[in-house]
């Protein structure tokens, strides 16, 4: 019997290693973030563990921006930020 490996995935807030369906993805494609609910959404994608103190740590070293590589507007991050405490 074959044993499934489960994905893991680092968050980009503590740095730590989890299984990828315990965390939120954050793609980005053509300039554009998104929340992505289903892990499949197009474009690159970064990690981040479901609490608030990940988030803070993310947001307060600029690690969306970092990640991606890319310009990413204020606004579109902020927008993120603003879906992710929704959430």
């Amino acid at each position: 019997m074959k044993k499934n490996k489960i994905p893991m995935r680092r968050c980009i807030g503590c740095m730590e290693s989890k299984p990828k369906q315990e965390m939120i993805r954050i793609a980005c494609y053509e300039g554009a973030l998104t929340l992505d609910t289903t892990g499949r959404a197009k474009g690159r994608g970064v990690y981040l563990c479901r609490n608030s103190e990940c988030m803070e740590k993310a947001k307060k070293k600029k690690a969306i921006q970092r990640n991606f590589g890319t310009a990413v507007s204020q606004s579109e991050i902020e927008r993120i930020w603003e879906e992710l405490s929704g959430e």
